[in-house]
């Protein structure tokens, strides 16, 4: 892809950045270099390659899935200052 200094411009107009000739040109010629390393990283030909979600093949460690604790819903409730139906009520605070 090749970039215009008037599009570096456009680029910082339409970000509402102020933007000097000097700047506008430094600018161009890192974007310039940043879409050169895209377009070599595109050219490679990456077909046997199978993706993956993470660099190393690592697997998350995880628990056993079970209730640890018992149901204390009725304790819980007991303290509060209002409950219907085994739902908490609050005061409306949105109107």
């Amino acid at each position: 892809m090749t970039l215009s200094i008037d599009d570096v411009k456009q680029v910082a107009d339409l970000a509402y950045i102020k933007i000097s000739e000097d700047e506008a040109e430094a600018a161009l010629i890192q974007l310039s270099d940043i879409f050169k390393l895209i377009e070599t990283m595109q050219a490679v030909d990456t077909s046997g390659v199978t993706p993956m979600s993470h660099a190393q093949d690592v697997v998350q460690r995880l628990r056993e899935d079970r209730v640890s604790d018992s149901d204390q819903r009725a304790l819980y409730q007991s303290i509060a200052p209002q409950v219907e139906e085994g739902l908490y009520l609050v005061p409306k605070v949105i109107e």
